[in-house]
């Protein structure tokens, strides 16, 4: 791994940490019963599996990806094939890629098995005819963090702008104000990661900052505070979000993950502290832990998020993210690279991405 990845360099790393956290999941997804995953795929899995017959995404193959991975390569092939984000292409994919190959059901459509988020999204638009912008649900799930992810990375050199981009995604599917200020926190996090900043007792407190500063879009409850009063030209609420708090918690987890009274062996039992659901809450924190583990290590943040069990596809997802942004493309073991489908496409397009990054 270079001592210092280039921006390129992190942002293609974090792309593919996406999609690689997806495909290692597949063949072990929701497993509650972790005896049952030690039994079905022995007592670590190293890499990309095969789903077992009877599982979420049977007869599917290993190093495929799930719906919610292919939906985030649908979103990759957008930014790159238009240079920035356009919301009309992307969407206009996904109603011809995803929606119109679904009927609304948790099996079916591309990826062998459609999350809530994109059921509430097929119920509104294709059996409702709303217009995307008016398909939002309320689940409390990672999908949009996990895709939004990218036009943050994108965007790096261009925090407001990247984030203002991210937040119109996550809306396209999750819309519980606490769900998307959490989703688009993480993205704002990655991009700051591919930056250069490290994942740090420091970094939320930077961010924070740009908030106070009004480069970041969440409300001004932050300004109000520190001010005694509300700005007199404040951002407009459409852009606004709330929750800034959520910047700040990478950090609080980075000091516990360093404290030496505070232990979680082996680490895959992050799963276990802060628990296996799909939920925003328990998935998030347990990404960040893994990535103050081992930021330079992607496999290691990779596998122990996948010997976890549970929702272990988005916090494999999650937590790819936060180390290929850290470590870049390069500190990606080959054979995780190589072991995905359509691998070569892929490599091709984060380096896209990661060129494109560099033009503000």
């Amino acid at each position: 791994m270079p001592m210092h990845p280039s921006l390129t360099e992190r942002v293609a790393g974090a792309a593919a940490g996406a999609l690689i956290g997806d495909a290692l999941g597949l063949g072990t997804h929701w497993y509650y019963d972790l005896d049952a995953l030690r039994r079905d795929h022995g007592p670590w899995v190293t890499g990309y599996t095969e789903p077992k017959p009877g599982r979420y995404h049977a007869g599917m193959k290993a190093g495929e990806l799930s719906q919610t991975g292919l939906v985030t390569l649908e979103l990759l092939r957008s930014l790159t094939a238009r240079g920035e984000y356009d919301q009309k292409d992307f969407t206009a994919r996904l109603d011809a890629k995803f929606l119109a190959r679904m009927d609304g059901t948790p099996y079916s459509g591309p990826g062998g098995y459609t999350n809530q988020g994109f059921r509430d999204a097929h119920q509104a638009r294709v059996a409702e005819g709303k217009p995307w912008g008016q398909t939002g649900g309320y689940a409390d799930t990672t999908e949009a963090a996990e895709r939004a992810a990218l036009i943050a990375l994108r965007y790096a050199l261009s925090p407001m702008q990247g984030a203002l981009m991210a937040r119109e995604n996550i809306l396209l599917t999750h819309v519980d104000p606490f769900v998307a200020a959490l989703s688009l926190s993480f993205d704002i996090v990655a991009a700051a990661i591919a930056r250069g900043e490290p994942l740090d007792g420091e970094l939320g407190g930077k961010l924070y900052g740009m908030v106070e500063r009004r480069e970041l879009p969440y409300t001004h409850v932050v300004l109000a505070e520190k001010t005694g009063a509300y700005p007199a030209t404040p951002l407009p609420t459409s852009a606004a979000l709330t929750a800034p708090d959520g910047l700040l918690f990478p950090s609080h987890i980075w000091r516990a993950a360093q404290d030496p009274d505070v232990r979680i062996e082996p680490a895959w039992k992050a799963s276990l502290v802060y628990g296996l659901p799909c939920s925003i809450i328990c998935q998030l924190p347990a990404a960040y832990y893994l990535a103050a583990r081992f930021e330079d290590d992607f496999e290691s943040a990779v596998l122990h998020a996948i010997n976890g069990g549970g929702q272990n596809m988005s916090r494999a997802m999650l937590a790819g993210i936060l180390v290929g942004a850290r470590c870049g493309i390069s500190g990606i073991p080959k054979r995780l690279l190589e072991g995905l489908a359509d691998a070569e496409e892929v490599l091709d397009l984060a380096l896209l991405l990661g060129r494109q990054a560099m033009q503000v």
